[in-house]
This record gives structure tokens, C-alpha cells and sequence, in this order.
């Protein structure tokens, strides 16, 4: 029993601020930005670590998917289809950029990466991934129109992979672009993302939501050695490749909902599951970054098991799968001072069983996630409903702010 506890410890700790996610060992996340060396040819990608985001080019192109425009095309007019999207691709992509980041220095010297962005305001921001600018120091934008322009980064989040640069002015005509709504957004509806794949200037490609509240794990570790998660991440078949990082996701009125970010690949090509940053999160993160250059997150100090299986009801001792199992609580933090108890390290039992926050029931970890980082606040006073042993006990807990 000890022996099962110990993998299933290793495999499924979560810990929220934001959280943490496992991810099946055989599937990479990969990075879709293009790294170079001289900024001027595109080198083979670099793999991060075992959950990675899309690394570069040098990467080979995934076969096409089944198209989602031939499929949309059967159910209507393909006339009115190719119009629309003609229509939406002359609307948005001058507002898309193609981004060069360099180390600054010249010659033999000079590394890099490249990938893409989209306007926010009318006063010269740009948002695109935390990854695509952490790859140097110097930041050019170009334009679909040609110009090109030096951009300044004001902020960047490696826990959301956002990041917002600021050049002095805009092209004359090119305007923000929309921003749309979470709430609008369901499986089977058309998405179209532009951007620069390979370095191939304002590309677009479109396939279908596949899927919604996925996640994304943080591109920094904790003091502990985890990570924090992004929860209520867009999934889609749209095809997304290196290069493509930064680059909106839009629905067929043009509106962003989504920031594309990673694929999932055994090979690190495109094989029909790419990621979007959701709207939702570029609501909440970017006027933050505009403002202060970073996100404060509100923070429990709890590690939970991800998600509960039948299998997991003797191990911990519960009688229930829904709610988020706490596996530990870390010392002095907002849980700790709650009262909030962890499970025994020697046997894995014991731990409090999270059902309900507020008036929200506590399915799955997703939704507690879901929760602090879209809707909560440093500061908050929230009433976890927890079931500890054969009792039923509501905790209040205040929230801090993310170490």
C-alpha cells in the first residue's frame, strides 16, 4: 500500500496557487516558437524538459488534418464560407505581427527566436507568449504592411505564458482587435488562427474547438519543485506549429479567443492538438502587466491530487471521487493558518476532501483552479466545505498572494 501511495504522490501532486497537472509521460507539450542562432536561419527545436511547449523549425510539418473547412462547407455554402473568411483574414491580419527577439548581440554571437503576436491598444501594445520573449532581450515587430518597428517588453507572466510589448506607434490603418467571450465559445465551433509558422509571415490555418478546460502547466517551478497550471485552456485542431506561438485564435466574427501556445506531439509537430490560452485569462492578466508588469495570483499553499479514481478511494480512505484531495499543506501558508489538513506522508489517508468553495461545488481540482485564478482575489476570504473523515466542516480561508 505504501509503495502505491508513494507513485501516486509523484504522479498526481498539485499545487495550487494555480495548480498542477500531470501529463501522460508518452506526449509532449512543445513550445511553437522558432528559435534561432543568428536569427536569420531557423535551427532544430531544443526540447525543455519532459512537459515542453513548441521548440522551433528544423521540425517536421505533421501531415494535414481533415479539414474543418471542407467538413463546415458540406453543411452550407461554400461560397459564403470562403467569403467569410476572406472577409476575416483582410480584417485581422494587419493586426497580427510577426516578432524577432534577439540577445542584442551581433555577428557569431547572436542567438535567439521568433514568433508571433497580435495588437491589444490602440497605444502600440502587443500581446503575445511569456516563452516567445524570454528568448532575448531585444524585441523587433514587423508588420504585415512591412514596417518595422523596435518594441520595449512591459511585462511578462510565465504562469499564464502571456506577455504584452509596446511599440512607439501603429501603421496607419491598423487597429486593435477584438476581444470575444469565453462564454461564446463551444466544441464543434470554427477557429482560425494567424501567425507565423516557420517563419512563413501571416499564415492562416482553421480546424474546430476539440475540446475546453484543459491545462497548461507554469514555465517556472516553485520552491517545493512543482509547478502551477492554467486552467480552462481552448484545445483545437487548428493547425498550430512552431512559430505560431503569440498568434490569436479567432471565431469566425474575428474576435480573439484564444492565444495559441502548445501543441501535444510525440514528434513536436503539428499532430491535431494545439492549445489557446483562453480569453478569459488575456481579460484578467494583460491590463496587469499594462499596469504594473506583473500578476499577482491569489495562493492556498495546497497540494491536491489532480483528479480521484475509483482506485483511489481505498488508497486515501474516502468514500466519494468529486472534490480535490488535499495531499499536503505547506507550512505558514493561508491552508495552514485555515486549518486545512494534509495527508499522512507514510500512508497517504487522512487528508481533508474539498466539495464545495463558496456556493460552488467541487467536482474535480479543475474547478477549485478554475476559480482562484479567474475569479478570486489576494485578500479574499473564501468558505471551503471540506469532508474530513466522517464529518462535514466549513473552513474559512483568506488568500494571499502567490511566493
Amino acid at each position: 500500500m505504501k509503495g502505491n501511495w508513494i507513485r501516486k504522490f509523484v504522479a498526481v501532486v498539485v499545487l495550487v496557487g494555480l495548480a498542477v497537472t500531470a501529463c501522460a509521460p508518452a506526449v509532449a507539450l512543445v513550445q511553437d516558437v522558432i528559435e534561432t542562432k543568428d536569427v536569420l536561419r531557423p535551427v532544430s527545436r531544443e526540447l525543455k524538459s519532459g512537459l515542453e511547449r513548441v521548440g522551433d523549425s528544423g521540425i517536421e510539418a505533421s501531415m494535414p488534418t481533415a479539414s474543418a473547412g471542407v467538413v463546415a462547407a458540406q453543411a452550407g455554402n461554400v461560397d459564403d464560407l470562403q467569403d467569410r473568411l476572406t472577409q476575416l483574414y483582410r480584417e485581422a491580419n494587419p493586426s497580427v505581427v510577426y516578432i524577432v527577439v534577439t540577445n542584442g548581440e551581433t555577428g557569431f554571437a547572436a542567438s535567439g527566436a521568433s514568433g508571433s503576436g497580435w495588437v491589444y491598444g490602440e497605444n502600440g501594445t502587443i500581446v503575445t507568449n511569456n516563452h516567445v520573449v524570454r528568448a532575448g532581450s531585444t524585441y523587433e515587430v514587423v508588420f504585415p504592411n512591412g514596417d518595422r518597428m523596435e518594441a520595449e517588453l512591459i511585462g511578462a507572466d510565465p504562469d499564464s505564458d502571456l506577455a504584452v510589448l509596446q511599440v512607439e506607434s501603429l501603421p496607419e490603418g491598423v487597429t486593435p482587435l477584438q476581444l470575444g467571450d469565453d462564454d461564446s465559445i463551444e466544441i464543434g465551433h470554427l477557429a482560425i488562427a494567424i501567425g507565423n509558422p516557420f517563419g512563413e509571415q501571416s499564415s492562416m490555418s482553421m480546424g474546430i474547438i476539440s475540446g475546453l478546460d484543459r491545462s497548461l502547466p507554469s514555465q517556472r517551478r516553485t520552491a517545493e519543485g512543482s509547478t502551477y497550471s492554467l486552467p480552462e485552456v481552448i484545445q483545437t485542431d487548428a493547425p498550430i506549429n512552431p512559430g505560431n506561438s503569440g498568434g490569436p485564435l479567432l471565431n469566425l466574427d474575428g474576435e480573439v479567443i484564444g492565444v495559441n501556445a502548445a501543441i501535444a506531439s510525440t514528434s513536436g509537430s503539428n499532430s491535431g492538438v494545439g492549445f489557446s490560452i483562453p480569453v478569459d485569462v488575456v481579460k484578467r492578466v494583460v491590463p496587469s502587466l499594462i499596469e504594473s508588469g506583473e500578476v499577482a495570483y491569489p495562493y492556498m499553499g495546497v497540494s491536491f491530487d489532480g483528479e480521484i479514481s475509483l482506485s483511489d478511494l481505498e488508497l486515501y480512505g474516502i468514500s466519494q471521487t468529486r472534490g480535490a484531495y488535499v495531499i499536503s499543506v505547506s507550512p505558514g501558508s493561508p491552508a495552514d493558518d485555515a486549518g486545512l489538513v494534509g495527508a499522512d506522508p507514510e500512508t497517504g489517508r487522512g487528508g481533508d476532501l474539498v466539495v464545495a468553495l463558496n456556493d460552488l461545488a467541487i467536482d474535480t481540482f479543475s474547478d477549485l483552479n478554475s476559480y482562484l485564478v479567474l475569479e478570486a482575489t489576494v485578500g479574499q476570504t473564501i468558505d471551503l466545505t471540506v469532508i474530513r473523515g466522517d464529518e462535514t466542516v466549513v473552513l474559512p480561508l483568506t488568500l494571499g498572494a502567490r511566493p
